[in-house]
């Protein structure tokens, strides 16, 4: 047999030349019709020929960029199916308290911070978590004024739906003892029952929140490159940003991604979603589902149901097992997002709603079903974000309806820490049900939530193959019956998420006509040996548009 480097050296020059050839190396298409290549060619941006190395030699030319996978495992590019990106980049630049042990370390770092941070700005962030700093006691604004008291201090734990003020930021705001709980908000108070504790939740969050300088267009754009920059770093070549910034900075930030995808610097694919209550000012512009070039896409809503587990505020049938007067709260009325969802449908958007507790999942079901049947046929692809919680008997119900369930698989393996003290183990049981999901006949598309938990995919394949929470507890698996194969993972992380966004026909799965989006790992995941090292595994190179934008030195 010739030597490889011979047999891929051109004799002639072919008509059609690719661009780029990678070879040598053990390519998992995610095609069924193909499931396993060794050598890929790429013309242009798309991806011309996938096969044996003898195969895609005739595509070799004089000006072809030739890289020897050694024997690497090649992988489509990640979709990430739920991130918040400017809210990820910038977290890399603000204060870090989520790993912090406890609160001397907590003060230290916020104190740290504060000493290196220009005196006119805000501090937040800080995505801070009380069950491993504070014991699972609520952090209150003094417990900040000890570090940081003479600058308006407002950091948000992990999750996104608890705020914690300090006292300068509660005075700013306004907040008192005569300041009422907004609908599908909490304002925690201190034991005499009337003063503000400092910790906000949901849509109290807003009280203080809208005091916050939005961030400038350098900000803007700082956190952009960052965010991409750690994108290719771990093999995201796609992502589906939920945003959440208030209109005036999406704005800015849409017209970032705009300008950097002109200039040829947008090295991962971005849909952008509009909050569902603004779903007319998207509308009104003519956009529908999936608008836009292969770079920026808009054309799609998202919306909240309810809180979240960790702050206890999902919402759920039963109350919560540490609070016997909690099932959580609607962050939106039903009624309210029955028409919100019934108006962007009909208008040609995509819609996604955040829903975590099992009530709101149920619920949230019911609207989607009424809505398809009063706006009538067609290929909607309604989302449930999270999906976190259901009842057995709901889970059919994804299938039967295509809702598809977007979940972050790196929250089981998070919340297994402290979820069964919150909701019990029986409920805990049907949670995070990728298995019983799949089994039901529902499309899962992954995604990590991102700055909530890592960018990083692989934790995340990990923790759905394997479900081993984060404090070493349940070595063999949290609930390990609702496990999933690798295969299974990457492809929800890859075409199961180009499918929730319209794009399977040019995403997903390394197969000829599709986008030359392509991920290069430093281990075969794929091989039973390495079931237990898929965490460990780093991404060596990240092709997007048949161009290397990342390579592990």
């Amino acid at each position: 047999m010739l030597p490889l480097l011979l047999l891929l050296t051109p004799c002639a020059e072919p008509p059609v030349a690719a661009d780029l050839v990678v070879h040598n190396g053990k390519v998992w298409t995610g095609d069924a019709h193909q499931p396993e290549a060794q050598a890929v060619a790429v013309w242009r941006d798309r991806i011309f020929k996938v096969g044996t190395d003898a195969e895609v030699k005739t595509l070799v030319g004089r000006d072809t960029k030739l890289i020897d996978l050694k024997g690497g495992r090649l992988v489509p590019g990640f979709y990430d199916s739920h991130v918040h990106f400017l809210s990820g980049g910038r977290s890399l630049s603000s204060v870090d308290l989520k790993d912090a042990k406890d609160e001397a370390e907590f003060g230290k770092r916020l104190g740290a911070f504060d000493q290196n941070t220009s005196r006119d700005r805000w501090i937040v962030g800080g995505l801070w978590d009380h069950d491993r700093t504070f014991g699972g006691a609520l952090p209150t604004a003094a417990t900040v004024d000890k570090f940081v008291k003479d600058r308006p201090v407002f950091i948000r734990r992990y999750d996104g739906h608890m705020g914690l003020a300090n006292s300068a930021a509660l005075k700013l705001a306004g907040v008192t003892a005569d300041t009422p709980d907004p609908p599908g908000g909490v304002i925690y108070r201190l034991a005499d029952g009337k003063t503000p504790s400092g910790v906000l939740k949901d849509n109290a969050i807003a009280l203080v929140d809208r005091h916050i300088p939005e961030p400038t267009d350098e900000e803007i754009l700082e956190g952009v490159l960052a965010a991409l920059k750690a994108a290719a770093a771990l093999g995201v070549t796609s992502v589906q940003d939920l945003d959440g910034n208030g209109p005036e900075t999406r704005r800015k930030l849409f017209r970032t991604y705009q300008r950097l995808a002109r200039d040829g610097k947008l090295t991962c694919r971005i849909d952008l979603r509009w909050p569902i209550a603004l779903y007319k000012d998207l509308s009104n512009t003519g956009a529908a589902a999936d608008f836009g070039s292969d770079f920026v896409r808009i054309g799609g809503v998202k919306g909240f149901m309810d809180g979240s587990l960790g702050s206890s505020t999902a919402k759920m049938f039963d109350p919560y097992t540490s609070d016997a007067k909690n099932t959580g709260v609607y962050v939106t009325p039903t009624k309210l997002m029955q028409s919100y969802v019934r108006g962007a449908d009909a208008d040609g958007l995509n819609v996604c709603v955040h829903a975590i507790g099992d009530q709101a999942n149920a619920v949230l079901l019911d609207i989607f079903a009424e809505v398809a049947k009063q706006n009538g046929a067609r290929d909607r692809r309604f989302r449930i974000e999270h999906a976190q919680h259901v009842r057995p008997e709901d889970y059919k119900r994804f299938a039967e309806l295509g809702v598809i369930a977007s979940m972050q698989p790196y929250h089981v393996i998070d919340d297994g820490r402290w979820a069964e003290g919150r909701i019990g183990a029986k409920r805990c049981a049907s949670s995070y049900a990728y298995r019983s999901l799949l089994d039901a006949g529902a499309k899962l598309a992954f995604g990590s939530d991102w700055p909530v938990a890592p960018l990083d995919p692989l934790p995340g394949i990990d923790a759905a193959v394997n479900r081993r929470p984060l404090d070493g507890g349940h070595p063999d698996g949290w609930f390990p019956e609702q496990r999933i194969t690798v295969a299974e993972a990457v492809r929800a992380y890859t075409l199961g998420s180009a499918f929730a966004g319209f794009q399977e026909k040019d995403r997903g799965t390394i197969t000829v006509g599709k986008l030359a989006d392509f991920v290069l790992l430093s281990r075969d995941i794929f091989a039973a040996a390495e079931k237990d090292r898929i965490a460990d595994t780093k991404v060596t190179m990240t092709v997007v548009s048949g161009k290397v934008v990342f390579e592990r030195k």
